[in-house]
């Protein structure tokens, strides 16, 4: 069985940074970019976030300036996964200013177990206000692991 644990979930090589300023388009293919090298997830699953998006899906914003793009498991999820990307300017969901994001992460799930479990990982870390902050101003991938191994330490 997959693992749900968020530090298996997302490891090094699957979190990125960016200083450049990009189009929310752009983040999404960016934050899927390590899914996609690794084989998580197919060119479609990737086309799928975007015209999800495009069709008014404004709901992956998820608030403090985060962003949970996905899928549905059939448009291309080969394995469950998670990625993320820190970006030092938000890049506004459909350019609207009210859903300005900097954190974007891409989840792909190959079923419903699997998407519970590790959204609920996920929720979890992503709701404590101080670990929120803390991934906000990581700095490196090393940064971020750490940050998460030790979040579920104390879980």
């Amino acid at each position: 069985m997959t693992s749900t644990k968020l530090s298996d979930l997302l490891a090094e090589e699957k979190i990125r940074f960016s200083a450049d300023r990009l189009g929310w388009r752009e983040a999404v293919t960016q934050v899927a970019a390590p899914l996609l090298e690794a084989g998580d997830i197919t060119p479609d699953y990737v086309a799928a976030m975007i015209e999800s998006i495009e069709a008014g899906g404004t709901y992956i914003d998820l608030g403090f300036g985060i962003a949970l793009a996905h899928a549905r498991p059939e448009r291309g999820a080969v394995r469950t996964a998670i990625s993320m990307l820190r970006l030092e300017e938000p890049a506004p969901l459909l350019d609207q200013p009210e859903h300005a994001v900097d954190l974007y992460f891409c989840f792909a799930a190959v079923d419903a177990h699997a998407h519970t479990l590790a959204m609920a990982s996920l929720a979890r870390m992503l709701s404590d206000t101080e670990t929120r902050e803390a991934l906000r101003a990581a700095r490196s991938a090393a940064d971020v692991t750490k940050l998460i191994s030790e979040f579920e330490e104390t879980r």
